[in-house]
């Protein structure tokens, strides 16, 4: 009863205030405040401000938003425990026994020597490990490129 009186109220302010905004010849601002008053009215003789009423006073209502926002929160959770890996035990040997057979390849960790450098053994060392015959010659035919 209380919530269809403040309606009225609102409602009758609103077209109040168009009805000023509209002697002032602002007749599409006027119209759009009609607009916005209308709607509690609107509101109050559709019902719905009546079932919203019940429903704030409720307290099954509110039990029912409070189990739909645990489901809300269960539901969530479980998508970002999914994103962030949450794979089977099964899956993770899998991708840690991929990771072991053959990431790197054996070469792939001797360094580019370049196309003008010559290899260099170096005394003591094991296999075929090499260096660049002079570590400086890329930058300094990057230096001469650019003129300094």
């Amino acid at each position: 009863m209380i919530a269809e009186t403040i309606c009225a109220a609102v409602s009758a302010a609103g077209v109040g205030i168009a009805a000023v905004t509209a002697y002032r010849r602002r007749f599409l601002a006027a119209a759009r405040i009609l607009a916005y008053a209308l709607v509690p009215v609107a509101l109050v003789m559709t019902g719905l401000v009546k079932w919203a009423a019940n429903t704030a006073f409720s307290p099954v209502a509110w039990l029912g938003f409070g189990v739909l926002a645990l489901a809300w929160v269960l539901f969530m959770t479980t998508r970002l425990i999914e994103r962030r890996g949450g794979r089977t035990r099964k899956e993770r040997k899998e991708a840690a026994r991929a990771a072991r057979q053959g990431a790197v390849e054996p070469a792939a960790s001797v360094p580019s020597l370049g196309p003008g450098a010559k290899p260099v053994a170096r005394p003591g060392a094991k296999g075929t490990a090499v260096e660049p015959a002079d570590d400086f010659s890329d930058i300094e035919a990057i230096l001469k490129k650019h003129g300094i």
